[in-house]
């Protein structure tokens, strides 16, 4: 605890569309009772409408879906609840402002070859992001810097070893108990 307010940790799963952000996010959400998101479910129907037909959004359409990302995380800090959020957070000044909401925010990095990320992005159904977009997603992409929380993982994990390696590098507790945390 600090002060009053119990400690809560704070997860980004990130990475290009397609690296398996949200199946490892609410993998983690089960293993440990984090409070899960799907950072897709608020993008305006603009931001959706705009990456439907295969534009790529710019900084301006990402900044308000960014600062409502932080304000969710910030809200559940307020609530004592711990929270995983698959979210692209693909620039280093993307993060930055998701670092603005919670005291603390982790990041779990999937990284991936394209060919494996296009083939992936070519068999699922009912998702916005063409594959098409894939590259103007990697051509933005920056790394997790050496002063920022954070693992990263290769994609050619399976997803229940990428879980484990998530919550074990980032010693997240296990557990239902541990989303109150």
């Amino acid at each position: 605890m600090t002060g009053d307010r119990p400690l809560t940790r704070h997860v980004v799963v990130m990475g290009v569309s397609g690296a398996g952000k949200t199946t490892v996010a609410r993998g983690i959400s089960e293993l440990t009772g984090l409070r899960f998101a799907e950072a897709d479910e608020f993008h305006s129907a603009a931001n959706v409408a705009r990456m439907r037909s295969g534009v790529p959004l710019d900084d301006a359409d990402r900044w308000p879906w960014l600062r409502d990302l932080a304000a969710w995380m910030a809200a559940r800090h307020a609530e004592g609840v711990s929270t995983v959020l698959a979210c692209s957070a693909l620039k280093r000044s993307y993060r930055d402002v998701l670092r603005e909401g919670p005291p603390d925010v982790e990041f779990v990095h999937l990284a991936g070859a394209a060919e494996l990320i296009r083939d992936r992005m070519s068999r699922r159904a009912g998702h916005y992001m063409p594959a098409s977009l894939l590259d103007s997603q990697r051509a933005i992409l920056e790394h997790l810097g050496p002063d920022e929380s954070g693992v990263v993982l290769e994609i050619t994990l399976p997803p229940e070893e990428l879980v484990t390696a998530a919550v074990d590098r980032l010693g997240l507790p296990a557990g239902a108990a541990a989303g109150s945390r």
